[in-house]
């Protein structure tokens, strides 16, 4: 005091400070934690940069907060809703699922996605995928001008072409519920080329394989992959009979009636309950035998065929298995050049049906005379709560008398939901 009059005690950390900032310095060298005190343990985990290794991390800490910081310094919107509320959960498959998006075969090392299995396998639950990139073509020096290739060039270049094998990753994964993929590339810009969209037949066997190695999956969703029948013959083929898938996605993809034909026996063959094939390329032969499936099922509850070309055959075949089906609650068919006949048909399925509780005709050339159809056959219907018949033709006055019975019966099931 003598020397410095401003000299104070205060100012001297105590050695128990001391001490967890040097475990906190040395913490990738050294990670202490489990043997210190609770009250040291939260000092340190609020203090822990998050740049640390994932290998020292993963196992050793549980914490959601230390969890949070990593998700929020990494990631600008993070919503752990998706995620069963656990900040842990969020990092550790968004981290794996960036590796995935990033992996070049035969360049990126297979031990980066390998190494992560360890630390991972126990909290990943779901894997949304949306690119993946193709090999670096090899050999730029034996460029191909020729414009047509020979058939064994053609066979070089598809070979070429093959994406990450899933097989591996997946199977490793027991609780592994969710896996939504997509091959293409995000984001090329300029570099655009068809070949980093080629979804190849031997890609489809890898993941046929690895979907069906995986028995906890509940959600399989393939999309904007060119996905043609053979394809989905494949898939359809490993994935029958399987113990806990509910919920399939192939919509936007080359799916014909031959693919649909395969569809439709795995409704048949499983507990599928969500089947989405929105936007591919379905007609009246392959409606009709998603509907003969449907006919048969005990299972499916809702099925979106959005944007095909089911006409009215396909539509008529729908209806009639409507007739008979007790489980489906939503149908989808907005954009399938729908006309009048097929309104008469759902006539009778809305007097009858009591199951069914959304509908979408939208964008089809019901008519006038079949929106009247459709208004009487909904005249007794009180399950029904959303019936979508925008740019459908069948006229303001058709359209407001719908609203009003929907509107009585959502009124109808709030209230029951309340007693």
């Amino acid at each position: 005091l003598v020397e410095d009059p401003e000299w104070s005690l205060a100012t001297v950390p105590c050695l128990t400070e001391l001490c967890l900032q040097h475990i906190i310095h040395n913490f990738e060298k050294n990670p202490i934690l489990d043997r210190l005190l609770p009250e040291h343990q939260r000092k340190v985990l609020d203090r822990l940069p998050t740049g640390l290794p994932f290998a020292i991390t993963a196992n050793l800490i549980s914490d959601e907060d230390y969890w949070k910081r990593c998700c929020t310094k990494r990631w600008q919107v993070c919503d752990i809703s998706n995620y069963g509320g656990s900040w842990k959960r969020m990092f550790l498959e968004r981290h794996l699922e960036n590796i995935l998006k990033c992996f070049i075969p035969n360049t990126t090392d297979p031990n980066q996605v390998l190494e992560l299995i360890p630390l991972c396998k126990d909290h990943v639950r779901k894997l949304e995928v949306d690119q993946f990139l193709p090999p670096l073509e090899a050999d730029q020096n034996e460029e191909r001008d020729d414009l047509s290739k020979s058939e064994s060039d053609m066979e070089f270049s598809e070979a070429s072409m093959h994406h990450y094998d899933l097989r591996v990753l997946v199977t490793a994964l027991p609780h592994l519920e969710e896996l939504h993929l997509t091959y293409g590339v995000k984001d090329c810009g300029m570099n655009f080329e068809w070949n980093l969209f080629n979804f190849t037949y031997q890609d489809c066997c890898n993941l046929a394989v690895a979907v069906k190695m995986c028995q906890s999956l509940k959600v399989f969703k393939l999309t904007q992959s060119k996905v043609d029948d053979d394809k989905t013959r494949l898939l359809v083929h490993n994935l029958l009979d399987h113990p806990c898938l509910v919920e399939l996605n192939l919509s936007h993809n080359l799916i014909r009636d031959k693919g649909a034909r395969a569809i439709a026996k795995l409704i048949k063959h499983s507990k599928l309950e969500t089947l989405d094939l929105c936007n591919n390329q379905i007609h009246d032969l392959g409606a009709q035998a998603l509907a003969q499936a449907l006919a048969e099922s005990s299972t499916l509850t809702s099925l979106n065929l959005r944007l095909n070309c089911v006409e009215d055959k396909g539509g008529e075949a729908i209806g009639r298995a409507l007739l008979t089906n007790a489980t489906l609650k939503s149908l989808h068919l907005g954009s399938n050049k729908l006309s009048e006949p097929t309104a008469a048909l759902f006539s009778q399925v809305l007097a009858q049906n009591t199951t069914l509780t959304s509908i979408n005709f939208s964008c089809n050339h019901l008519g006038l005379d079949g929106g009247k159809q459709m208004l009487e056959g909904l005249a007794g219907n009180k399950v029904l709560t959303e019936f979508d018949l925008r740019m459908a033709g069948v006229g303001q006055e058709t359209e407001y008398l719908v609203r009003q019975i929907l509107w009585a019966n959502r009124e109808a099931a709030w209230l029951e939901s309340l007693q």
